[in-house]
């Protein structure tokens, strides 16, 4: 991108504009709403408060997360229009390394939209795409983002469900899904609905997701289940939430 280029990498605030910039032009090519840009804003003012690293309890959130990927019978990668502005390929990455689906699921669900991020994950390297065909839908759920594939997000046992909204975190939660969440937010109900809660920068948790699963790749399924069982949720949000109140 020729706006990553014009920032210094030695930017005190390089990743904070770097992110920024990616949610601008997502915007601009039809992938990204504007509302995203005001949940980016939010997201990074609790990154800021957590220091702008990840935390010993997210890595273990994360670490937990790759074995429940891999342990799972079926498991999906939503994307909404902020994921595939600023973690395309690492989203690609993340589905090579776990045998996960990827699926698009959005708020503002439009078909031209839809099409636009998939063309988008597409071009970052992914081979199958889902969420355009929309042929079942999340019980309780009334808006759009209720609509999803049949052999996709309504199928799976296990959804990673990054910048999620509480609503749908609720509504998969008791159709009796695993869900992993990436949000910055600790007191979000989406975190807080989640069997494994991430509280990390979306840029920084799911290349840490792959690298855990790339590590466990060859873990046996006992190791496996050892670190989902051993995983404690509370924890993980108790331990940010301290973090962001000791600032």
């Amino acid at each position: 991108m020729t706006d990553e280029v014009e920032i210094p990498e030695d930017h005190p605030r390089y990743q904070s504009l770097l992110t920024r910039h990616r949610i601008e032009e997502g915007v601009e090519k039809g992938i990204t709403s504007k509302q995203g840009l005001i949940a980016e804003g939010r997201g990074e003012s609790f990154d800021y408060l957590l220091g702008e690293e990840t935390l010993p309890s997210a890595d273990a959130a994360e670490r937990a997360a790759a074995a429940q990927l891999l342990l799972a019978e079926h498991a999906v990668l939503s994307v909404n229009g902020n994921v595939a502005a600023l973690v395309p390929g690492e989203t690609v990455a993340l589905a090579e390394a776990t045998g996960a689906d990827i699926e698009v699921n959005l708020f503002g669900r439009t078909e031209e939209r839809m099409r636009a991020i998939a063309d988008h994950l597409r071009e970052h390297g992914a081979t199958n795409v889902k969420g355009l065909a929309a042929d079942a839908r999340i019980p309780g759920l009334e808006h759009e983002r209720g609509k999803v594939d049949e052999d996709g997000i309504y199928d799976a046992d296990v959804v990673l469900v990054p910048l999620e909204d509480g609503d749908r975190a609720e509504a998969l939660g008791e159709m009796g899904k695993t869900e992993i969440v990436i949000d910055l937010n600790p007191l979000s109900r989406s975190p807080r609905t989640a069997a494994i809660p991430i509280i990390d920068n979306i840029i920084r948790a799911v290349p840490n997701v792959t690298e855990h699963a790339r590590d466990l790749a060859d873990a046996s399924r006992d190791e496996l289940e050892a670190i989902v069982a051993d995983f404690d949720r509370e924890a993980v949000l108790d331990d940010a939430e301290r973090a962001i109140r000791d600032v």
